[in-house]
């Protein structure tokens, strides 16, 4: 045809879609989460969906499938899970204490073997899992996401901002990630060894040793004397320390030195990444360094989580839950809305805490990135055969999660702020319960 030769070429260019949709992703980052805080409706929520429209429509032409990206989605869940963990400590105003932080050690000690036990025990009896399969299940299931559960987090450092259920969520997110590790490598262990294990032993004291023992404690000192030195050069050095001359990226690079250093001497990184922050925020808690620390972290959380979770909606888009059966959806639904809750609830009696609160405490047990990176973290290090059912149960969750979470949270902890107002620390005796709110 005449006149063809010099028509511009409508090709379109897969790197030009990249940079327009990351440039939209960067301006959700910015913009969403002020329009959110009055709606029924979360960030992940529009990710996951802006993925499967994406996806479905074939605009990208790659499957971001992460049975194929194995190693690629344990990375990227890593990295945001590291410094979503940074920020949650940055947030805590409270410090550390036995009282103070009661109800968090309660959902950690109690709520969490249980939930690891019953969704184990739901892998094998309902599921028909191999106990490998069914260990896994549990562990990855066990820990409150701290990246998908910021919406419901205490607010900013020195602010004030949250009540008690906010805090709590967030004290257990920082915690409960490091301490599913044990679980994962025992399901690992069993995985390769099969069930002498148990009957023989194999593998199980130095399971014991290291994985339990040592890499808890190297994680703990680690955190501990890496963010008091942080803190000290931040604040102390030169009379003044640094922190005037320093901008928020300090916390990124706080996060990846923390993270580094103890996985080097084979300790637990998510556990030393949270005490770190801990530590540099005990180090001077009036500092209003702490809040662009934080916001720098929030920010670039962010925009990782947004990324994974669009990409995780395009892995729904692409058949990620095609094996998923409708047992499978029940006990998945199970492990959400009962086992969470109700080990939740009763881990709790007897605590300070309204009932009211431990209610909201139980329900928000956020599934979300930190189920996807244990998965992917196992079955890379593991021998665990056919994986499809496994990634389809856990995506389903996860994805059940994020919309009925995503709905209820905002108006849930809208209705709790009005009943509870500011927050306070109800194991103080300064600080006790109105007489109409008093624990029942």
């Amino acid at each position: 045809m005449h006149g063809l030769e010099g028509a511009p070429d409508l090709t379109l260019d897969p790197y030009i879609l990249f940079l327009l949709g990351l440039g939209a992703i960067v301006l959700l980052v910015s913009w969403a989460p002020k329009g959110l805080r009055q709606v029924p409706l979360s960030l992940a929520m529009i990710c996951v969906g802006l993925g499967i429209t994406i996806f479905s429509l074939d605009i990208l032409s790659f499957n971001p499938d992460p049975r194929t990206y194995d190693t690629l989605t344990e990375r990227m869940t890593e990295l945001v899970v590291i410094i979503s963990l940074m920020g949650a400590g940055l947030k805590l105003d409270r410090p550390v204490s036995l009282k103070g932080w009661g109800p968090t050690w309660r959902l950690l000690a109690i709520a969490m073997p249980l939930t690891i036990l019953a969704t184990a025990w739901l892998g094998m009896a309902g599921l028909g899992f191999s106990l490998a399969m069914a260990l896994l299940l549990g562990a990855a299931m066990a820990p409150t996401d701290p990246v998908l559960a910021s919406d419901v987090q205490t607010g900013p450092p020195r602010t004030g901002e949250g009540n008690e259920v906010r805090f709590n969520l967030t004290a257990e997110a920082g915690l409960n990630d490091a301490l599913a590790f044990p679980v994962v490598n025992l399901a690992i262990l069993v995985s390769i060894s099969g069930a002498a294990v148990f009957t023989a032993g194999e593998g199980l004291t130095e399971w014991l040793a290291v994985d339990v023992l040592w890499k808890f404690a190297a994680g703990a000192a680690m955190g501990w004397a890496i963010g008091k030195a942080m803190g000290w050069v931040m604040f102390r050095a030169h009379h003044h320390g640094i922190a005037r001359h320093a901008d928020g990226l300090v916390a990124i690079g706080a996060t990846f030195i923390a993270y580094a250093a103890t996985e080097l001497v084979h300790g637990y990184g998510f556990l030393a990444v949270f005490i770190c922050a801990l530590a540099i925020r005990g180090s001077e808690r009036e500092d209003n360094f702490h809040e662009q620390m934080h916001d720098f972290a929030e920010q670039i959380e962010r925009l990782l989580m947004m990324l994974v979770l669009v990409l995780f909606g395009g892995a729904l888009a692409n058949g990620l839950l095609d094996a998923l059966t409708w047992t499978d959806a029940l006990v998945g639904l199970a492990i959400l809305f009962i086992v969470r809750p109700v080990v939740g609830y009763l881990s709790l009696i007897g605590s300070p805490l309204m009932r009211r609160e431990r209610v909201m405490l139980a329900y928000l047990g956020i599934r979300g990135l930190g189920s996807v990176y244990y998965l992917a973290y196992a079955l890379n290090h593991g021998d665990f055969g056919n994986s499809e059912r496994l990634w389809a149960i856990t995506g389903f969750i996860v994805l059940v999660s994020i919309i009925v979470h995503g709905i209820t949270a905002t108006p849930l902890m809208a209705l709790m702020e009005r009943l509870e107002g500011p927050l306070r620390d109800r194991t103080s005796p300064a600080n006790p319960p109105p007489r109409d709110e008093q624990p029942g």
